[in-house]
């Protein structure tokens, strides 16, 4: 079945959530390194703090001297089926949904929008759609050797985001609409303000989000991007 969703729809879906996770997860991190056995398996953090994630998924690799990213379905190392099964997951929607960037083994960089050619944008790009798909809104990215970049989604309870609160709110809408690369700013607004429980009144000219201790304004000029953005915070 093929229907007007693409790739691009499904990264303005996940951009704000995305980098409020990414935020947070800093915060709960701290200084720190990573570890995984995939045929444990196995996965998390030491350093400021240890901890050993509820849930792991390897999506893919995006690989330098290649120049493409490789699924982890596809991958040859044979993971076990824990591992890679929000991968699988992500294949099927993209077949179901006619996305190919979700289909092909292995996506060419310059395939991807914006023809990223570093790793770890191409990585942050699978992570992001496939965060729109499975719910899954922690992410992380870890060295593979030679310059290759391993992309996983991440549980634990700690990862998962407080109620909203006004200044964060704020800090994330102006952050991401203003610094990430979206093809859709209404689209993105709209879909941050929904997952996140707040009141959003999204149209071609401006947009209205409210919530506990929130009234704010995003303005929006004639190709969709910011113009201007007013809010009253509170502490709810």
């Amino acid at each position: 079945m093929h229907n007007s969703l693409t790739f691009g729809h499904l990264l303005d879906d996940a951009g704000l959530l995305a980098l409020e996770h990414q935020l947070h997860l800093e915060e709960v991190l701290g200084n720190h390194s990573w570890h995984a056995d995939l045929q444990q398996p196995l996965f998390g953090f030491t350093g400021d703090r240890t901890i050993t994630c509820t849930g792991f998924h390897l999506l893919g690799t995006a690989a330098p001297d290649l120049g493409t990213w490789l699924w982890a379905w596809a991958n040859p190392s044979d993971f076990p089926d824990a591992v890679v099964a929000a991968a699988k997951g992500l294949r099927d929607f993209g077949h179901q949904h006619g996305i190919p960037e979700l289909v092909s083994p292995e996506v060419p960089f310059a395939a991807l929008p914006g023809s990223p050619t570093q790793p770890h944008l191409v990585a942050g790009l699978m992570t992001d759609a496939a965060k729109a798909v499975t719910g899954i809104w922690t992410s992380y990215q870890g060295d593979a050797g030679g310059g290759t970049r391993a992309a996983f989604l991440v549980q634990h309870p700690d990862f998962q985001l407080p109620s909203p609160e006004p200044a964060r709110v704020m800090r994330v809408i102006q952050q991401g609409l203003v610094g990430l690369t979206l093809r859709d700013r209404r689209r993105a607004l709209h879909s941050y303000a929904t997952r996140r429980g707040l009141g959003a009144d999204v149209g071609r000219d401006q947009g209205r989000l409210s919530g506990p201790g929130l009234e704010a304004v995003i303005d929006f000029d004639e190709l969709g991007r910011v113009s201007g953005i007013k809010a009253t915070l509170a502490q709810p």
